[in-house]
């Protein structure tokens, strides 16, 4: 009897070029992953650094303004002046103090969100001295100091100031660098001449103050922040690792100057930071490789080892069923492991089609309840307020106010209605807010400004109503705190979606506010933020929905990412209910 002649199944022979492609395959998907991620990972890393050091500098170029204009209230301010120059008996001399200087110089420390020093020193020995809290120690509490000139006279940084005639600047002087403190100095002249001496202002704020916070500089991570005079190239300011010039090939610097300054920000980012996940990612990757390939090859084998009709006809079968094909079932004569098989996928596909049939008309009504339950809220909220004030104007007798909020408030309700659809033309909802600030200047006279900016090709698009009025409905109630507000609305178009903007410069938000705010209503407000948000991501899904960016102090944005004209889903929703 000849020996049998080994051999190798034809069926092994071909894994041999699939487990050497599937190999190549991971190779390559992993080297393509680990480069692409590595480098989102980086930029990412240097766009968060970036956008804090942007957010720093408006925070420090708006309250720089802020302190500029209290020392332009005291220079063009004749009535202070004159009190500055004020000679008597000391009674007249407390009573110019009472009305006409101590007030002039504490209304802006009540003003202003950061404590600061305000310091006048004065020519004039019949003022009363106010000396406040020890400048040697850091501002913990907003304070004023009236103060002799003599006190200054002598010392280096004023007399540097006097010799070089500069007047009306920002610099660090006394004790200002060893208390990370800035000072803003200024020379108060006489009215009449422009010319006599009257007067010196200091105001002192803590260079911290001025950046608003750390969080978006992980500085125990390596990053180091500072603030430049880029005139002398000296450090007036820095946070982080103090020899970083050292090794400054290892760091990526970042500079962000500060608008009508000699200042400023620099950000030195080490590699390590921006490529901290790299590793991590790299070993993630290669995991999922490796274990990709293992199941690829136990693949393999296992349809190496399978034959037979039966087997090929329940593949077939699966196949149609993941192409969504539930109609399809199998039959197998005999009594093995195929007919347990074929029977219990045919029990599972039927139960499974029943289960989807049942479960996806159940969740489109839910969730168009539950849509149609939120839109319902915002206008009862909205025509409560307006009756309100509709109510307090009768009271008062403003007859032709009443008149004019009533025609507006029918136009409102009229957009609002939309002839009962849920979708509107941006342009319409540009127009219901138009609406509404009509309305509101019934009240407030026109103590506020609307600049419009949305892109034309996008007014055309259809977007769920009642999405922007609530948001300037809340600029009104908690977002105002001077004698008039800016509103500003954008849109425009980001790839598949629209990205609408409401923008205002009011009082701001703390972090903790913002996060209060989009959890849902409070006694502080809240309402139409979260109604919004909700009905944005049942309407369109996850990716989609509000975000609000606010700096307490300077003004809030609030971020509307919607589909670019998108409601095909909404369409076919409605088709299969009907």
């Amino acid at each position: 009897m000849p020996k049998l002649k080994k051999y190798m199944p034809f069926t092994y022979k071909m894994m041999i070029p699939y487990l050497l492609l599937v190999l190549l395959t991971d190779v390559v998907i992993g080297y393509i992953s680990i480069t692409m991620l590595t480098n989102s990972r980086t930029e990412m890393a240097e766009s968060n650094i970036r956008t804090g050091m942007e957010q720093a500098r408006n925070n420090i170029r708006y309250q720089m303004d802020e302190i500029q204009r209290m020392s332009d209230n005291l220079f063009g301010n004749p009535q202070f002046q004159r009190a500055l120059e004020q000679k008597g008996t000391p009674f007249e001399i407390y009573l110019a103090m009472i009305d006409d200087i101590v007030p002039q110089i504490t209304a802006p420390l009540q003003l202003f969100g950061n404590d600061i020093r305000f310091m006048l020193y004065s020519p004039n020995s019949d003022l009363t001295i106010i000396s406040g809290d020890n400048l040697n120690e850091p501002i913990y509490d907003s304070d004023y100091y009236i103060l002799p000139l003599q006190e200054i006279s002598g010392s280096g940084w004023y007399q540097s100031l006097e010799g070089n005639r500069q007047d009306n600047v920002w610099l660090q002087v006394d004790t200002d660098r060893k208390l990370d403190n800035l000072s803003h100095v200024r020379r108060l002249v006489n009215f009449s001449d422009n010319k006599t001496l009257i007067g010196f202002v200091r105001i002192t704020v803590s260079l911290e103050d001025l950046f608003g916070g750390f969080d978006t500089f992980p500085v125990e991570e390596g990053i180091t922040l500072r603030l430049v005079e880029k005139t002398e190239e000296s450090i007036l300011f820095q946070r982080g690792p103090a020899d970083s010039d050292a090794e400054r090939n290892q760091f990526l610097t970042l500079y962000e100057p500060i608008p009508a300054s000699d200042f400023v920000i620099e950000a030195m980012v080490p590699q390590e930071y921006l490529t901290r996940d790299a590793v991590r990612l790299r070993n993630v990757i290669i995991v999922a490789c490796t274990i990709g390939f293992l199941v690829m090859a136990l693949i393999g084998f296992g349809v190496a080892r399978i034959s037979g009709r039966k087997m090929n006809r329940i593949v077939g079968l699966i196949r149609s069923f993941q192409e969504g094909n539930l109609q399809k079932r199998i039959h197998f004569s005999g009594n093995d492991e195929f007919v347990q098989i074929a029977d219990s996928f045919n029990d599972m596909a039927t139960n499974i089609q029943e289960l989807i049939n049942r479960v996806y008309v159940q969740e489109i009504q839910k969730k168009q309840a539950e849509l149609e339950a939120l839109q319902a809220q915002i206008n009862p909220h909205f025509l409560y307020n307006t009756l309100s004030t509709i109510s307090s104007l009768a009271n008062l007798g403003e007859i032709g106010k009443v008149t004019e909020m009533v025609e507006g408030l029918s136009q409102f309700y009229r957009l609002t209605l939309n002839q009962g659809n849920v979708y509107i033309e941006l342009e319409k909802e540009l127009e219901q807010v138009g609406t509404y600030l009509d309305i509101q200047r019934v009240k407030y006279a026109g103590a506020f400004t609307l600049y419009v900016d949305v892109d034309e090709d996008i007014k055309h698009m259809q977007v769920i109503k009642l999405v922007l009025q609530p948001f300037v409905e809340n600029i009104f109630k908690h977002a105002w705190f001077d004698e008039s507000v800016a509103i500003r609305l954008t849109g425009r178009r980001i790839g598949d979606a629209i990205e609408l903007k409401i923008i205002d410069n009011g009082i701001g938000m703390r972090p903790e506010d913002v996060e209060r705010m989009m959890q849902g209503p409070t006694t502080g407000g809240g309402f139409g933020v979260k109604n919004v948000h909700e009905r944005i991501r049942l309407r369109y899904g996850e990716p989609y929905g509000v975000t609000i960016a606010s700096i307490y102090g300077a003004g809030t944005t609030v971020r509307l990412l919607l589909p670019a004209g998108l409601k095909e889903s909404q369409e076919t929703e409605e088709q299969f209910l009907l």
